[in-house]
């Protein structure tokens, strides 16, 4: 049973709720057809990705070479009105090579030296983490503060990032030479984790079509940092129903081996489970998608479509359930 204090619905929140909530629809069609002169197929990965600007989200594409990570980061970045910064992941990476540092300089007519902080590319709103694997955990640690906080602290002083911040990397799951397993704390830090297969031979043949001839496509913002703020706003404000609360609460406590509401079986196939972090996201994430589909509440049905991307990631699978080649999505399946 809801609480009386909680709206039912948008429309009983306030009426510019509404038009709010009809201008994140249409903004979503726009983006959708913006990408579709530049981007093949990859609606359901589209809209992960706009789930995580309108919850305020970082998050990570996986897939194999050549299906178009880098290339959707980017055309997204290009139809938002945000500054924009792209950075290569190298074993050689280091943390001030995304921080910033503070750079000796002197005063020409005093003489007088002084330090002054000259910022590194995670200033901007959207930062892509480009292989992001590959590069030591020292460099990775760098985004922790970023991700969490909103700000990185080089020597003494706090600098804060602005707004809005996003962190999309990405990371190719095939090739395992050079590469560093992401730190367990950093990896809880993204909301979704999207994987992005192969596409069918349909898609496969216009992708060869385009890419094949054909002048390049511009595109241009469509959505500006304002217009995003007052959506994530309205997100935040979308009604849940408390049972709805619930079946996210009971679905993240099945994932930890040894819990009391763990299904039999589970310790054979989990270490260990997703923490509270992915119930705050996943109740985020549900009610993102209902207003995407032009509802006023989140449901059940929003959970059960977006319990993968948000758990598959916070999961660590025993080494029998490895080797017999189990998935962490299958695990989830189980757990639905």
């Amino acid at each position: 049973m809801l609480s009386p204090s909680i709206p039912t619905s948008i429309g009983e929140s306030s009426g510019s709720d509404l038009q709010t909530a009809e201008k994140i629809t249409s903004v979503f069609a726009n983006l959708k057809s913006e990408l579709s002169r530049v981007i093949v197929g990859l609606d359901d990965e589209i809209t992960q990705i706009f789930i995580t600007l309108l919850c305020r989200g970082h998050c990570i594409l996986e897939g194999a070479p050549g299906l178009a990570k880098t290339k959707l980061i980017s055309s997204i970045a290009a139809l938002l009105d945000l500054s924009f910064r792209r950075v290569q992941f190298t074993p050689d990476l280091m943390p001030g090579d995304l921080t910033g540092t503070e750079v000796l300089q002197q005063d020409m007519q005093s003489g007088e030296r002084f330090l002054r902080f000259q910022e590194g590319p995670l200033f901007a709103n959207l930062v892509l983490a480009d292989e992001i694997n590959r590069t030591p955990p020292k460099t990775q640690s760098a985004l922790l503060e970023a991700m969490e906080e909103r700000q990185i602290t080089v020597g003494r002083t706090s600098y804060k990032l602005p707004k809005p911040f996003f962190v999309m990397a990405t990371q190719n799951p095939i090739e395992h030479e050079g590469t560093y397993p992401l730190p367990e704390a950093q990896l809880d830090r993204f909301m979704l984790k999207i994987l992005l297969t192969y596409p069918d031979r349909a898609n496969e043949i216009e992708i060869i079509h385009r890419a094949s001839g054909g002048e390049p496509v511009e595109l241009k913002p469509i959505i500006s940092g304002s217009e995003l703020d007052s959506m994530q706003q309205l997100v935040r404000r979308v009604p849940i129903a408390q049972s709805c609360v619930e079946y996210i609460a009971d679905i993240v406590r099945r994932t930890r081996p040894g819990s009391t509401d763990a299904p039999a079986g589970l310790n054979e196939t989990l270490t260990w489970g997703a923490g509270p972090r992915a119930g705050i996201f996943l109740a985020s994430a549900a009610k993102a998608r209902a207003v995407i589909q032009g509802r006023q509440h989140a449901t059940t049905d929003d959970v059960r479509a977006l319990a993968a991307p948000v758990l598959r990631h916070r999961l660590a699978l025993t080494f029998n359930a490895e080797s017999e080649g189990l998935a962490a999505d299958e695990v989830v399946s189980k757990l639905l």
